[in-house]
């Protein structure tokens, strides 16, 4: 056993909190990217807009229920009893861990890859405990319920995504004009979306922040409240001002009214699909003309039953028409839905960012409350909880990354996998944070980047194609994140022979 504060590894702490910045700074500029990709991606946000919501929200979730993760990486993962007396050696360890993660997310992050933190660091801190004392020092229960969960996330995230947007899709854009359910949900969405993120904080809290002592119903009142005064303030001062912008932005039209465009979002009785038109029919249409003949079919706006918007869909295949001679018209969001989920998805990015910083913040710094803790308690068992002051650190670290390096995967995650609009980016962002806050509660280290990547996939297919999603990109992130637990073991397994060599 060391002596508290101890001169002799005084050096691994000070060479410790460098490595973990470095590693925080890997995961900013790699992981954040899950929390913001899908609104830079659907124009929601700019990138520097994104680093500004991000480092607020990636430091409060830190700060505010990352301690539990923390708790899980630096001693849940190992059996630390086997590194009584030998204190120095699970420190060097745990600095082994560090170099080993940093390493691997660096190099990723240099190519683009959206590789998984949580993968990266489970790896390192599995691949020193089998260089000092193999199979036995690891806790082989704990380490199969985290990657047992790695593969449960990203299908629950998914899932919770796709029925989250079949259910907004049957309530809001299947309406003759989505807009009026639209702004009837949007206090609820708020609601909601605050109340989740109020009980997360509250229930079964830090104890540094003394949330431990209110009872479950207590958070739940507390949350209820919250909630319900977002939603009031929504409906009673955002909900007026949506409405004006949207009719400002529709030119004084109705919200279902025809609007001249290239992009054209049309409906009828079978529903909203994309419409393929000649160039002269394009061309009236964008002088005002809503009569469109072509082939087989006809609509006008008089001519349908009850709606304002025109009807009429048709193929190339259906009309004979020669597709070098015709120009598809996406079925895009129409626009002042856009404008309607845009604003909804800054609110959730921010939410999937505060549950982000909670969960992989936690994963970044885990390591060095380790060291923090032995080094101040001179014991392997690391009795105190997560100091706030090394969480501020890793948020502030992870911030920095993002605004250094985190555009490259931000492209990937929010451009080249799939098209992403308003409409589904809210949905993906929803599902992937609610599992992440969800295993942030519980104390597991999942990965974000599979919950975000799993949402985007499932909402993507289910909103367009199977040959909607860019599979073979997927395919490519699928196998980096299959190499990432060897690869950061392997690093960190060498990092620690050196270390043991040099300094033992």
């Amino acid at each position: 056993m060391i002596e508290p504060f101890s001169n002799d590894v005084l050096w691994i702490v000070i060479v410790g909190f460098i490595m973990a910045f470095v590693l925080a700074f890997g995961i900013g500029a790699n992981d954040v990217a899950n929390s913001f990709g899908t609104s830079v991606g659907s124009k929601v946000l700019t990138i520097r807009q994104a680093c500004y919501l991000a480092t607020v929200f990636e430091i409060a979730g830190a700060v505010l229920i990352g301690y539990k993760v923390s708790d899980t990486i630096r001693k849940g993962i190992l059996e630390v009893t086997m590194y009584e007396n030998q204190e120095n050696e699970l420190m060097l360890g745990m600095f082994a861990s560090l170099i080993g993660s940093s390493l691997l997310l660096l190099g990723a992050t240099f190519f683009g890859l959206p590789v998984s933190a949580t993968h990266s660091i489970v790896g390192a801190t599995v691949g020193f405990s089998l260089v000092c004392r193999g199979l036995d020092g690891i806790n082989w229960n704990t380490l199969w319920t985290i990657v047992g969960s790695w593969f449960l996330s990203p299908v629950m995230s998914g899932v919770i995504s796709v029925v989250l947007f079949l259910l907004i899709r049957w309530l809001i854009l299947s309406a003759p004009n989505p807009v009026v359910p639209g702004l009837l949900f949007l206090p609820i969405f708020y609601g909601l979306t605050i109340l989740i993120n109020i009980f997360s904080i509250v229930h079964d809290g830090s104890s540094l922040l003394y949330f431990d002592r209110i009872p479950w119903w207590g958070a739940l009142t507390a949350s209820l409240c919250a909630g319900a005064l977002v939603s009031l303030v929504v409906q009673l001062i955002v909900v007026p001002r949506m409405r004006n912008s949207i009719e400002e932005s529709t030119d004084g039209l109705s919200f279902n009214g025809v609007k001249k465009c290239d992009d054209v979002y049309i409906e009828n009785n079978v529903g909203k699909q994309s419409i393929t038109m000649t160039p002269s029919e394009d061309k009236e249409l964008a002088n005002g003309n809503t009569n469109i003949t072509n082939g087989k079919e006809s609509a006008t706006q008089d001519g349908m039953t009850g709606q304002d918007n025109p009807a009429y869909t048709a193929n190339p295949e259906d009309i004979g028409a020669n597709p070098t001679e015709t120009k598809q018209v996406e079925a895009d969001d129409p626009p002042e839905v856009n404008k309607l989920f845009s604003f909804l998805q800054i609110l959730t990015a921010c939410f999937a960012s505060f549950a982000h910083g909670g969960n992989d913040v936690s994963n970044a710094i885990g390591p060095l409350i380790a060291l923090w803790m032995i080094y101040t308690e001179g014991s392997v068992q690391q009795k105190s909880e997560a100091p706030l002051y090394i969480l501020f650190y890793g948020g502030v670290g992870i911030s920095i990354g993002l605004w250094i390096w985190g555009r490259r995967v931000i492209k990937t995650i929010g451009e080249d996998l799939t098209k992403i609009t308003p409409s589904t980016g809210f949905t993906i962002e929803i599902g992937a944070a609610f599992t992440v806050l969800l295993a942030s509660k519980i104390g597991l280290p999942i990965s974000t980047t599979h919950c975000k990547v799993g949402s985007v996939v499932f909402v993507g297919w289910a909103s367009t194609t199977k040959q909607g999603v860019d599979w073979k990109l997927f395919r490519n992130i699928i196998g980096a994140w299959v190499l990432t637990v060897p690869i950061a073991g392997g690093l960190s397994a060498a990092s620690i022979a050196a270390l043991r060599a040099v300094a033992l």
